[in-house]
């Protein structure tokens, strides 16, 4: 039995149909990432696996249980970090995880927690004191608290420096290997290839993919971007006839060539013949981003 099931889930407020039909599962034991632009329905669908809303049609379980129905159940299994969250202003780091802790007949050890997410000169802070990053974790620390065998993460990063966010990346990749699921949503391309097991690219309130992370940059238009700067210009003409070429652009001064490994292999061959002598080559593999802009059509979430 997946640790969460989602079939065929519509929500829809007034005329406007947010989330329509969508379905996944996520096994125990993984980390299961949620993509889409802005809008797209993830926080919707993540708020009713949380029982935070009612489905309109479809079902939600959570080890097998309704998040509605059986909702108390279902918050001693699922830790919740909130996409926006508050707390009373006056309350210090210390008193909201000892509060947070006392609700669970067996919490983690909310210390080790503190000391991994950077929180132990906070301890005596009030929250209406803490910076939008402290705040974060804060939230982090209060989701992991009750040693949940699963728990969601929404924006799990924002708010946080590179620095913060790769020492959260860190304890997430420790919270698995103890056995707890995730179910991460997230914009950030890098944390979602990094992190995820499989993530499901939600658009337009419908899953556009499913896939591992490699899968789904496999199925960009472009697998590899060529990008160069050379003396003398190549004919942006014949650059765009090169095999299986997808686009041919110039940024920042520099030709950007995006397609697959053919391409490479005739560009090379193009610049031999044209004894033509490119500067700064460079040929990276495609990118998240990239297999997501495909999939959706759209800028980053």
């Amino acid at each position: 039995m997946p640790m969460i099931e989602v079939r065929g889930l519509r929500k829809a407020y007034g005329e406007k149909v947010v989330v329509d039909g969508v379905s996944f599962a996520v096994e125990e034991g993984e980390i299961f990432g949620i993509l889409g632009p802005n809008g797209a329905g993830k926080t919707t669908t993540v708020e009713c696996v949380e029982g935070l809303r009612t489905p309109d049609a479809g079902t939600v379980r959570v080890a097998g249980l309704d998040p509605v129905a059986h909702h108390a159940d279902v918050t001693r299994i699922l830790g919740v970090q909130l996409q926006e969250s508050e707390l009373q202003p006056k309350i210090t780091v210390r008193e909201a995880l000892e509060l947070y802790a006392s609700f669970y007949e067996r919490p983690a050890d909310w210390r080790g927690l503190v000391e991994r997410l950077g929180l132990e000169g906070q301890l005596g802070a009030r929250f209406g004191k803490l910076s939008g990053g402290q705040k974060q974790r804060l939230f982090i620390a209060l989701a992991l608290v009750g040693d949940p065998r699963a728990v969601v993460l929404d924006e799990l990063t924002t708010g946080l420096d590179p620095r913060a966010r790769r020492d959260t990346w860190a304890l997430i990749e420790d919270v698995r290997a103890s056995g707890v699921t995730v179910l991460l949503v997230t914009h950030f391309m890098e944390e979602a290839q990094r992190l995820c097991d499989r993530i499901a690219v939600i658009d337009k309130g419908r899953i556009a993919a499913l896939d591992t992370p490699d899968g789904l940059i496999g199925r960009a238009t472009a697998s590899k971007v060529i990008s160069f700067a050379a003396r003398t210009p190549l004919d942006p003409a014949e650059l765009r006839a090169l095999p299986q070429a997808a686009a041919v652009e110039t940024r920042d001064g520099r030709t950007v060539v995006e397609g697959t490994d053919a391409t490479v292999d005739a560009f090379v061959a193009l610049l031999a013949r044209r004894g033509v002598t490119a500067h700064q080559l460079r040929v990276a593999d495609a990118t998240l981003d990239d297999a997501f802009l495909d999939l959706t059509g759209a800028d980053q979430p």
